[in-house]
This record gives structure tokens, sequence and C-alpha cells, in this order.
């Protein structure tokens, strides 16, 4: 279940006040079930997975790609893994935990774990987006953004792509005010 924290404490954890507060961004943000495929539960309980593996996951859950690819020209998608035990793993994080844009939507399928999207707002205002196992968000392009995983240091995201040109950070410099501790 995601949960949206504001900078002044608030916490939403309903759906519909998430979208709400979300929308001068446009963030969207739905709930995607990854089904009762035994394999596919048996891969993502695996810390790390073979491109063998991510390949297989990538096809088990196609049917979001083709929906993505018909009604919005997504041209590709890939499997991306996360976990403390990865080498180097803060220094991989760090280029996305300072605040950033890019010149194409941002779009995330969280299979398993979690992480943290923060957001500029409009007015100024900052909020953090923790999203969770079986959820999809789509950062529009140009949204000022951050991302950090949880205390878990794991996460299985599929991204979609119009194209990875557009993917590339762009770094704001504005301050992070604030970060939850989930």
């Amino acid at each position: 279940m995601a949960i949206l924290q504001l900078e002044n404490g608030t916490t939403y954890i309903q759906l519909d006040d998430i979208t709400r507060e979300l929308a001068p961004l446009k963030v969207k943000l739905n709930y995607w079930t990854v089904g009762e495929d035994r394999k596919l539960g048996n891969l993502l309980d695996q810390e790390s997975l073979s491109e063998e593996e991510k390949e297989d996951v990538l096809q088990r859950l196609d049917h979001y790609f083709q929906q993505l690819k018909e009604k919005d020209g997504y041209q590709s998608r890939d499997l991306i893994v996360l976990h403390r035990n990865i080498p180097n793993l803060d220094d991989l994080l760090a280029k996305f935990e300072r605040c950033h844009t890019h010149r194409d939507d941002e779009v995330r399928y969280i299979i398993d774990g979690e992480g943290v999207f923060g957001f500029v707002r409009p007015d100024g205002s900052q909020v953090e987006l923790t999203v969770q196992a079986q959820e999809y968000v789509n950062v529009p392009a140009n949204t000022e953004h951050w991302f950090h995983l949880t205390a878990t240091k794991r996460i299985k995201a599929v991204r979609y792509f119009t194209s990875t040109e557009g993917w590339t950070p762009e770094y704001t410099g504005t301050e992070i005010r604030f970060l939850t501790k989930v």
C-alpha cells in the first residue's frame, strides 16, 4: 500500500487521497497485481536474478507492457533488481537521491520490495511517496523528483521506456528538505 507523506507530517494511505495530493504533478499511481503464478512468486522471492530469470519475469508480466505499448507508445522495458548485497549500491543510488528531472516519463511497476519517490510540488512544498510491491507509478517528464530505497534496501521494478535517451537525470540543485524514514 502506497504511503504519501507531506512536509507537515500529514500521511495519506488511501489511493483517492494520494491521487488528489499528487494531481498538481500529474503523477499516476495504480495497483497492478502480479497474479498467482507460482513460478513468478518464486522468482520474486529471490534476492538476485540471472539475466534469463529477469527475462522470464518480464515475459510473465508482459500483458501490462502490451497495454502501455498500445495506449501510450512505450517501446521497451527492463527489470531492475536492487538489494543490499550489490557491490557499491550506495554509489549507484546516489545519482537518483538528488533532485532531478527527466525529458521522458519515469515509469515503474514495483513487483517486489519498496522505494520512495520524493517530489517538489508547484507551490515549492515537498512530498514523499513510498511505493511497494504491485504498485505502478508514472512520473511525468520534467517533474522535479528524487528516489531512494527504504531501509529494506530491496526492490524489483519493471521500467518502461518510450526511449532510453530521455531518462538521463538532469539535476536541478533544489535542496531536499526532508526524507521520510520508512
